[in-house]
């Protein structure tokens, strides 16, 4: 057994294409691997951390929507771009969201869609430009609507295909 071993260290000694050895015979671990780390500047630290980032954005369709949305902003949920979506103009006004839209100006007027989902879904067909430049460049959309009234019935399923677009 002691010459086979012997045997490899003579071996390994000799060798041109081995890895270097220090004085006692072991290899030196530094010159077997290729170095994959190194010093970094913040700004390349900074450069690839924003390259891991995801854009989140939460759209909150109509009463229950818009209070989820509100809710979240309230405990200070960070990393996601909260949107507020809606037909009821009074509600929207109390929602704290980074970007509110009032839905189907022009159908509704700004008072809701009367518990009916078909004109909560040709309100949002109508701001369709607008929800899609609030959910421009995200690379998550989270729908959130209570789907037991008009805006967030209708209107859930015209974002989610604009997100999917």
């Amino acid at each position: 057994m002691d010459s086979i071993v012997e045997d490899a260290i003579d071996e390994a000694e000799h060798s041109e294409d081995g890895p270097a050895q220090n004085g006692a015979g072991t290899v030196d671990a530094s010159e077997t691997h290729t170095q994959t780390t190194g010093k970094m500047s913040d700004d390349q630290l900074e450069d690839i951390l924003q390259d891991l980032q995801t854009d989140i954005t939460v759209v909150g369709c109509g009463g229950a929507g818009g209070n989820t949305v509100n809710r979240m902003a309230e405990e200070g949920i960070h990393g996601a771009k909260l949107v507020a979506a809606n037909t009821d103009v009074q509600h929207l006004v109390n929602i704290e969201a980074d970007t509110k839209i009032l839905i189907g100006q022009q159908k509704t007027q700004g008072r809701g869609a009367g518990s009916l989902p078909q004109v909560g879904e040709e309100a949002a067909i109508e701001s369709q430009d607008e929800i899609q430049d609030s959910i421009q460049g995200s690379d998550m959309v989270f729908v959130t609507a209570g789907l037991g009234g008009g805006t967030g019935t209708g209107s859930a399923p015209v974002v989610a295909k604009a997100a999917r677009e």
